[in-house]
């Protein structure tokens, strides 16, 4: 559990964060998002003390991280940045390896464990472990970047833009490969970005700041889409946040069709897997110019989606995004 209660940073007369509130889960993403200068990395860093308050307390579990010598505190804390900041005369191995060694921890350990983690991150070790960082992509720096943050097991990860500076292919893939990562290590990650639709595919809860580090909505993504607590939430994401909503809107079993008669399973190349998206139902069925699309759990068909019940679908999510709720966030 991470805590911000509440937190302020001032510098001269300008509030960078003024009265931050924040509670973020054990194994929870939650994502800043808000325009230039309104206090996300400000925030991120005032977690690992990189930046101390002018006020207010930050909790890791129940422990002041104020209490904390700062240097342990931040081993203690994943830092992932957008432009990596691997060390450049080190290799990919010596630089996954930073905290470990200053952790103390013996030659064996620390060579398994990097191996480990290039591997959980796509990152053959006997392929990659001995090169240095100008013999790697964008998106390979940034892996190695992510190996690094989490080498000490850290409870917390924190991630500064960390996909911002990559090509959108590179970006697609990565942020991927971060949704499978956390799905199998559950860590408590902090989580920056200026990008609406990332925040939306990676956070289980999305903090929508303006100028002055003014927190006006902390809420799922559906509910941030859906159901904006301002004026000024709804400007930030954007006149299309009815289509965007699809995106985190799961396909309802309870919309399919049995699968037209004596119909090969195998043969169905429209198609996507239980537990997908509206979104991604609506794009399979535009790729393949098709009537219906098959929804699948591995290779057993559960049924259809026709043109008509994806629509029926579509229309009760936006229906559901366009009623009106009470606030979730704070204004000031």
């Amino acid at each position: 559990m991470l805590r911000l209660q509440p937190v302020s940073k001032r510098y001269g007369s300008r509030w960078a964060v003024e009265d931050l509130t924040l509670e973020i889960g054990d194994g929870e993403v939650a994502v800043l998002i808000g325009p230039s200068g309104c206090g996300k990395s400000t925030t991120l860093k005032m977690v690992n003390r990189l930046v101390e308050p002018t006020s207010g307390r930050v909790y890791l579990n129940d422990e002041d991280v104020t209490d904390v010598n700062p240097v342990r505190l931040r081993r203690r804390m994943g830092y992932v940045i957008q432009h990596v900041g691997l060390f450049p005369h080190e290799n990919v191995a010596g630089n996954v390896a930073t905290v470990p060694k200053l952790l103390g921890w013996d030659r064996k350990r620390v060579r398994v464990r990097v191996d480990e983690l290039l591997d959980l991150v796509g990152l053959p070790p006997a392929e990659f472990r001995d090169r240095y960082p100008d013999q790697l992509s964008g998106g390979q720096r940034q892996r190695v970047g992510v190996a690094r943050a989490l080498a000490a097991d850290p409870p917390v990860l924190l991630m500064d833009e960390p996909f911002g500076a990559i090509d959108p292919i590179a970006r697609d893939r990565l942020q991927g490969e971060f949704l499978r990562l956390q799905g199998e290590l559950k860590k408590t990650v902090v989580f920056v970005t200026h990008d609406i639709d990332e925040a939306v595919r990676l956070g289980d809860r999305i903090a929508v700041l303006r100028q002055g580090g003014v927190l006006e909505q902390y809420a799922s993504p559906a509910d941030v889409l859906g159901r904006p607590a301002s004026p000024f939430v709804a400007d930030f994401v954007g006149g299309d946040r009815g289509v965007k909503r699809l995106s985190v809107t799961p396909i309802d079993a309870a919309e399919l069709a049995p699968p037209p008669p004596g119909l090969d399973c195998s043969t169905i190349e429209a198609r996507v897997q239980v537990g997908a998206s509206l979104r991604d139902a609506l794009s399979q069925l535009l790729l393949h110019d098709a009537p219906w699309i098959g929804v699948f759990e591995g290779d057993e068909c559960l049924g259809v989606l026709t043109a008509e019940s994806l629509h029926a679908a579509m229309r009760h999510s936006l229906r559901a995004a366009e009623a009106p709720a009470t606030s979730l966030g704070q204004h000031g």
